[in-house]
């Protein structure tokens, strides 16, 4: 049985209300003998998910059950369990383990400590029990606070008119413009090179919208990150690097195809080769900012949700013409 709490305490260590009756299942099993072990060895709770371990305990995946029932018996455990089990960390409070289940609406969750190793299981019931505790205000003020964590205050969602709902979010729209504004005024100081070269001039909207789209998913990576781990500048450098992989292939990709379309259609190599130094660049650019934002909004303890879209992409826009651009000038 899940742990009784007598009242709501959003600011507990969600270590005090774990489940340690979860099924456990080796990530060198197959699925026929985690069947046996099950059965030989049954948890004493109601199983959710099976959480999938190493001979350490780390946590490597999570298999739902129905998943467990229908795989072949000769099948590893490794080929039907997801391998990006979203965790709570251990010195995560009640209030944040709450944030989980409003953000990513499963039923339960694992809590591991420091190295990843499973320490117990937080269930719905967490949520729901804490929330049954609160009085009707209390309510309304925790469910303001948990949704929160995806940039919506639950008050100004309901209750605001137009014009306060236009107060609320215009001035991030000003970032955009701002933005946009600058853009167009650094094509204008690379006027004589796109007079040159009009294709040029013609792929600057694929350029900055492949950027952008990188950016944003980059955004939305990190946001998801941040609700995972507690943000550090190691953690920073560690994710930066590897998205920054991410982004080159990506680039890469985006860039062949483009360049190689612009080349068939304009025969021009000067326009190719901007396009593609640009494009890669462009998206790799947009990968680190869109991921370092959010962490670094976090880390100086500013609100990353609203904030990170509209200054991720001002920069991405920013930094990708200039590589786009600078790059004609020296060719063209």
């Amino acid at each position: 049985m899940p742990p009784v709490l007598p009242s709501a305490h959003f600011d507990d260590p969600v270590i005090k209300h774990l489940r340690q009756d979860f099924a456990r299942l080796s990530v060198e099993q197959t699925v026929g003998e985690a069947l046996i072990t099950l059965r030989a060895k049954p948890p004493e709770g109601r199983i959710i998910y099976l959480y999938v371990t190493d001979a350490d305990g780390k946590l490597q995946g999570v298999v739902p059950t129905r998943r467990l029932l229908l795989a072949p018996p000769e099948k590893p455990i490794t080929e039907i369990m997801v391998r990006h089990a979203i965790a709570i960390p251990q010195n995560a409070t009640v209030l944040e383990a709450c944030e989980f289940f409003t953000l990513h609406r499963f039923l339960a969750f694992p809590v591991v400590d420091d190295q990843k190793r499973i320490v117990g299981v937080v269930d719905v019931e967490l949520y729901t029990d804490e929330l049954n505790e609160l009085s009707g205000q209390e309510i309304f003020d925790k469910a303001d606070d948990l949704f929160q964590i995806i940039g919506v205050h639950l008050a100004q969602a309901q209750h605001a008119s137009a014009i306060k709902s236009f107060r609320l979010r215009f001035p991030w729209l000003l970032c955009n413009v701002a933005g946009g504004i600058l853009a167009a005024f650094l094509s204008g100081l690379y006027e004589e090179e796109l007079q040159k070269a009009v294709a040029l001039a013609l792929f600057i909207p694929v350029v900055l919208a492949l950027a952008e789209s990188v950016s944003i998913q980059s955004v939305t990576l990190g946001l998801v990150g941040l609700k995972d781990s507690r943000p550090s500048y190691r953690e920073l450098v560690r994710k930066l690097l590897r998205e920054m992989v991410t982004g080159l292939l990506l680039g890469i990709g985006c860039a062949l195809l483009v360049g190689t379309t612009a080349a068939l259609w304009k025969g021009d190599w000067r326009v190719t080769l901007c396009l593609v130094v640009g494009i890669s660049g462009g998206i790799v650019s947009a990968a680190i900012i869109g991921l370092g934002v959010p962490y670094l909004l976090k880390l100086l303890k500013r609100d990353p949700q609203v904030a990170a879209g509209p200054i991720s992409l001002a920069a991405t826009d920013m930094i990708t013409l200039l590589i786009y651009l600078n790059l004609a000038r020296a060719v063209i």
